[in-house]
């Protein structure tokens, strides 16, 4: 038994030990000959990756056959290609878009509802109220303590005036888990 102790101990050291390096002063990247930072290196081909302009429609809406596809995907071209899969996913997953015409909060049937969220950005105000949803502004951008994922539920199951399945329409996350800072950076500290 105290021989596995000291084989596990010495592969976790190893391990640590190889994997730690001393560079992080150096956020530019390699240092050139004259010991200053070098300019980072953005020659080569890269790609979209991820998409996560709205929490979690991705993940519900988008097949996963085709959610390799969604990210890569330019917002432009997103509607056109994934609406009709967001709608099939949503009259699949919830009760309040079974009949024809059934409507959320906002107004919006399956069709409407889905060819929204398939266009993955977040919406921006410049001149107003900035927010995910407060009963009266709707998409015009994100504060921190915005609650989005109960929105987005309430949206998805709520039906017209967010009562129906109150079971499915609330993460019952209502804050976060510090308080957020009153000025800039704005975010909590972390624990």
């Amino acid at each position: 038994m105290k021989r596995i102790t000291y084989i596990t101990l010495a592969v976790l050291l190893a391990a640590f030990t190889f994997n730690c390096s001393n560079d992080d002063d150096n956020m530019m990247g390699d240092m050139d000959n004259t010991n200053q930072p070098s300019e980072p290196d953005f020659s080569g081909t890269y790609m979209q990756e991820d998409q996560v302009a709205r929490p979690a429609v991705n993940t519900v809406f988008t097949s996963p056959s085709s959610k390799d596809m969604f990210n890569m995907t330019i917002p432009s071209e997103q509607g056109a290609a994934f609406q009709s899969m967001f709608q099939t996913n949503l009259e699949g997953l919830s009760p309040a878009y079974a009949n024809p015409g059934d409507m959320n909060a906002l107004g919006l049937d399956s069709a409407t509802f889905t060819g929204l969220l398939a266009t993955d950005v977040l919406n921006v105000s410049l001149d107003g109220t900035t927010t995910f949803y407060d009963g009266t502004n709707v998409l015009t951008g994100r504060a921190l303590a915005d609650d989005v994922i109960t929105v987005e539920l309430l949206l998805i199951f709520g039906g017209e005036d967010f009562t129906e399945n109150p079971t499915l329409s609330n993460d019952h996350v209502d804050a976060n888990d510090k308080p957020f800072l009153t000025s800039f950076p704005y975010l909590a500290s972390p624990w």
